[in-house]
């Protein structure tokens, strides 16, 4: 298991550039499996989740050719479906949360779709039903093997379209039963559809490789099944999970930095968010800069109430950040409160930062009130271990701030999500090493 040292306290300067979105990689990485010609996409992160369905999607049959960095050329003109039914496919599917998203194109294609129980983050309950009740509401049929934990979806003929109201706003069930619908008779129609960007991104690329989608960007989705579609070329937006990480790090580190090409029209409310704990951004054309801050005060309510910042499907913020704003704002001048809504366990990381010294008062499960600092105490260095990616890089970012140096262990959770960090932090002062 690989630890990175940090020693803290350093003002760091510079450009950074943010990678491709992780979210989206393992979206639209999936639509190759729909047809039989190329299909090209670059930015594609260099991070150990995309790299794991990449080579699932290798061992499928799948032809991969890779271009250059970020770059690569899938076909699958040969998918090799009994691989599915392997023990080394269970193991493989097994490790990586993203391996879902290939249920919805191999079962509008080729009839079947077969899943271990999904890993990933251990962050509490995700669960699959709205992924299966929208292949099951297409004509699919279900089946769950207790023993194996192991899911699967058959149809005997083509999928037939369908009106269907999603019981949530699942991103990734949404995409899936996109992809599904794109090849089905007749006309699907999805209704509490997500809409977050890279789902619109999605629904994007599938038209250009010849799917009939409208509503793209609401809640109400339309899908003109076709009988095929062709090859495409496809851009990936940039993270803005990683945009957030560097917004954060910046104002926590009291650093100078420039975020460069950040698609501001895909970032939401997130600028505004931290604007709220009192951090100044400026928009200087497609970049973010960031100036050196002494301090930042977070904001009130209107009436004078403490602050609470939530998650909520998008156009509210992405549950994501929330492990990131909550430790920028534990140096922070004022109070405020975090309500993590959508994930029982994704909280529980705060312990280590009470260890650092940080003022956190854990209410339950979802809900932290944070008493900032105001950087007249500084966290202090200590060992700790990442238990999940958005925790790693919060408290990587507070390791950067404390005083001293400070370990932390099972950075393949970090690499998980994030491109080379040690790397690119050094690129701009950071002392971070990896072990």
């Amino acid at each position: 298991m690989g630890t990175f040292k940090i020693e803290g306290g350093i003002r760091l300067k510079g450009d950074i550039h943010p990678q491709g979105a992780k979210n989206e990689a393992l979206q639209v990485l999936c639509p190759a499996l729909l047809t039989s010609e190329k299909v090209r996409i670059t930015n594609v992160p260099d991070i150990i989740d995309v790299n794991k369905l990449i080579v699932l999607l290798g061992n499928l049959g799948v032809k991969i050719q890779k271009n250059g960095p970020g770059d690569y050329t899938f076909q699958a003109d040969e998918v090799n479906i009994d691989y599915l039914k392997t023990e080394a496919f269970k193991k493989e599917g097994g490790s990586l949360r993203g391996s879902i998203m290939i249920v919805g194109p191999l079962l509008a294609r080729f009839g079947c779709g077969y899943i271990p129980k999904p890993g990933g983050d251990k962050i509490g309950r995700r669960r699959l039903d709205t992924h299966f009740e929208g292949f099951i509401n297409l004509g699919a049929k279900f089946r769950y093997e207790r023993e194996d934990h192991f899911y699967g979806v058959e149809c005997e003929g083509k999928l037939k379209g369908a009106y269907m109201l999603l019981d949530e706003a699942s991103v990734t069930g949404t995409a899936n039963i996109v992809m599904a619908a794109v090849l089905a008779e007749g006309i699907t129609t999805i209704y509490n559809a997500a809409c977050e960007p890279y789902l619109q991104q999605l629904c994007k690329m599938l038209n250009s490789m010849g799917a009939k989608i409208s509503g793209v960007g609401s809640n109400l989705l339309t899908i003109e099944g076709v009988d095929s579609l062709g090859g495409c070329e496809h851009r990936i937006l940039p993270d803005m999970i990683e945009i957030g990480s560097w917004i954060g790090l910046a104002a926590m580190t009291r650093s100078e930095i420039t975020i460069k090409n950040v698609s501001w029209e895909n970032l939401g409310i997130i600028p505004n968010t931290f604007r709220k704990l009192g951090i100044t951004l400026e928009k200087r054309g497609d970049d973010i800069y960031i100036p050196t801050h002494e301090n930042y005060e977070i904001k009130t309510d209107i009436d004078g109430s403490i602050l609470t910042i939530a998650d909520a499907p998008w156009p509210g913020l992405t549950p994501d950040l929330l492990s990131i704003i909550l430790v920028v704002a534990t140096q922070a001048k004022g109070d405020v409160l975090i309500h993590q809504k959508m994930f029982e366990s994704r909280l529980f990381f705060v312990d280590k930062l009470i260890d650092m010294g940080a003022k956190i008062m854990l209410c339950d499960p979802h809900r932290a009130v944070i008493m900032g600092h105001n950087f007249e105490s500084q966290l202090k260095a200590t060992t700790m271990s990442s238990p999940d990616i958005r925790a790693g890089i919060s408290l990587l970012i507070a390791a950067l701030t404390a005083k001293g140096t400070s370990t932390i262990q099972n950075i393949e959770q970090i690499d998980r999500g994030y491109e080379r960090i040690d790397e690119r932090l050094r690129a701009i002062g950071a002392n971070i090493v990896r072990e």
